[in-house]
């Protein structure tokens, strides 16, 4: 299941990035992870457009979130980040994990939700405080 039921957006750039990722982590041993076929399906059915033509509510790789889990209140702040550069604790989230994958592509105000061992998780998209695109920073 896809982890959403909203179309959509990212950028050409970042589909060819994210399908080159999916390319490197498919050649190696366990390739066929649930966390890529989630991303695949993510990524064949987004829309896509130019880098210069995303909206600036949009999330994007590397854009900066601010998050409120719907359930607790509690206000998170988070960056969207290729698995490499992600460390939970500095609050740099991979794409390739649920929380990631539901955030790339949604728009101010849309609400994420997938399922953790404890519970259900949900949280409200604040606001994009950063987007690359929208900074002029179309190599991030």
């Amino acid at each position: 299941m896809a982890p959403h039921s909203n179309p959509i957006i990212i950028t050409e750039f970042d589909r060819d990035r994210l399908a080159r990722l999916l390319e490197a982590l498919r050649a190696r041993p366990g390739g066929d992870s649930p966390d890529l076929e989630a991303l695949e399906i993510e990524i064949e059915r987004a829309d896509v457009v130019k880098p210069g033509d995303i909206p600036p509510n949009v999330v994007t790789m590397n854009s900066k979130v601010e998050l409120v889990d719907l359930d607790t209140q509690e206000r998170l702040c988070m960056t969207v980040v290729f698995p490499g550069a992600a460390d939970v604790k500095s609050g740099r989230i991979s794409v390739l994990a649920p929380m990631g994958l539901a955030l790339l592509g949604c728009r101010e105000a849309d609400e994420v939700e997938w399922p953790t061992p404890s519970r259900t998780r949900r949280l409200r998209l604040e606001r994009v405080a950063y987007q690359p695109e929208a900074s002029g920073r179309f190599d991030l």
